[in-house]
């Protein structure tokens, strides 16, 4: 299996609980793209505002990172893989939920954005926490890029086959059988979860500590401040594309499509990002990944229709791979390098959350703001021409990144003392 996987993938050493990793990511986004892509639509089908839907996702927000500080300071008296089994029980939880409210989900769009919420914060903090602890500097472009490679192939299989089946059957049993299917997705990556090898951390949760550690630190203040302005773009972006989609066409079905095509180019792009973005190019990628994001943007604003959104959907589909790829390797690089990175990398994983989610909570107060003293068709479009500029903001930040030259003997030890399972 090693040899077939380097074939394709090129040289890298995968390790069993790198593999069980991948596929616990595989099966949450698979889960996750088959049902919560259409949870905004279900939500706009009911309420038909904005505002309900921005709260909705504004309580995602809030408290995910509420959520990242718990789950960190669980983390660090536990099996971080039992964190993580409560985030996909949690994230089952929300779809049960939107199930038994039914056609009043909308009156009870807050709860069900904090349960979701919930179920991320525990879900992601321990992933990028196994990420970081299972992941080398030498493997994490593999890494991240596979990961990339299979969020794209359940992106291009979940929401074409939803909006199929919610297109087919009538009233809310399409949803229900896409909810069912995401229930047993989540079950089957528990299971997964129970093969990993068991990683328990010791000492104190030192988040305050990590937080003013960006006064020191100047990689580590650059690298918060850039996943703050990525927060920015996220933050409205997230649903407001996916409601002038089906705003524009009025079916889930052409909501699936749209989201085929992105996956689609999305899963081939992460493949080749994965093999020829090395090191030494990912600030150049970050660079023309966040501008192509930025300028697609101005397609459908100077003409909306659903043609002119499938051209986009595919450009993005190009440009995430080739920004995100570097830059999440990059960020985990940062905090490997950081003060007491071996110790305190629960603190740093929620403290990077935090900026993240502090961008999105921002972006959508713009957005609310917006709504709130002008017309939604009109202000919309310049709303998402400011805070659309987040992920070409990133590079500014991150241009100046730089680590110092360590002698041989000093990596050997920095890679060892971050690798050995008895400090984790």
């Amino acid at each position: 299996m090693k040899k077939g996987l380097n074939a394709i993938l090129g040289e890298v050493e995968v390790t069993r609980d790198l593999i069980l990793l991948l596929s616990i990511g595989g099966l949450y986004a698979l889960g996750i793209f088959l049902s919560n892509t259409f949870v905004n639509i279900y939500l706009w089908k009911q309420s038909g505002e904005y505002v309900a839907i921005a709260l909705y996702n504004l309580s995602i927000y809030i408290m995910q990172p509420l959520t990242f500080i718990l789950a960190g300071r669980w983390a660090k008296r536990m099996d971080r893989v039992i964190v993580l089994r409560l985030g996909v029980i949690f994230l089952s939880l929300f779809f049960l939920t939107v199930l038994f409210f039914g056609e009043q989900a909308a009156n009870y769009k807050i709860v069900l954005g904090s349960v979701l919420g919930i179920g991320y914060g525990f879900y992601w903090l321990a992933f990028n926490v196994l990420t970081f602890e299972i992941t080398e500097p030498d493997t994490r472009d593999f890494f991240n890029g596979f990961l990339g490679l299979l969020q794209s192939f359940g992106g291009m299989i979940g929401p074409i086959l939803a909006g199929f089946i919610i297109s087919r059957l009538t009233a809310n049993t399409g949803y229900t059988v896409i909810f069912t299917i995401s229930l047993s997705l989540f079950v089957l990556a528990v299971v997964c979860s129970f093969f990993l090898k068991r990683r328990s951390a010791e000492g104190n949760f030192s988040f305050k500590r990590i937080i003013h550690e960006r006064k020191r630190d100047r990689n580590w203040n650059k690298i918060l401040y850039a996943h703050t302005f990525q927060g920015l773009r996220e933050g409205t972006f997230l649903f407001v594309i996916s409601i002038w989609v089906f705003i524009t066409t009025q079916s889930e079905l052409a909501l699936g499509t749209f989201n085929l095509v992105f996956s689609g180019f999305a899963f081939l792009f992460y493949y080749l990002a994965t093999r020829f973005i090395k090191p030494k190019r990912r600030k150049w990628s970050i660079f023309v990944g966040g501008l192509t994001l930025y300028l697609s943007l101005y397609l459908i604003l100077i003409h909306l229709s659903y043609p002119t959104l499938l051209i986009y959907a595919a450009i993005i589909g190009i440009a995430y791979p080739i920004l995100f790829v570097p830059y999440i390797s990059l960020t985990y690089d940062v905090i490997g390098k950081a003060w007491h990175a071996g110790e305190m990398r629960i603190e740093y994983i929620v403290v990077r959350e935090l900026f993240l989610n502090l961008g999105r909570v921002i972006s959508i107060a713009i957005f609310l703001t917006g709504i709130t003293f002008f017309s939604p068709e009109t202000i919309i479009p310049y709303i998402l021409m400011i805070v659309g500029s987040g992920h070409f903001i990133i590079y500014f930040f991150i241009k100046d990144i730089h680590f110092p030259v360590d002698t041989k003997e000093e990596s050997i030890f920095v890679k060892n003392k971050l690798a050995d399972n008895d400090n984790r």
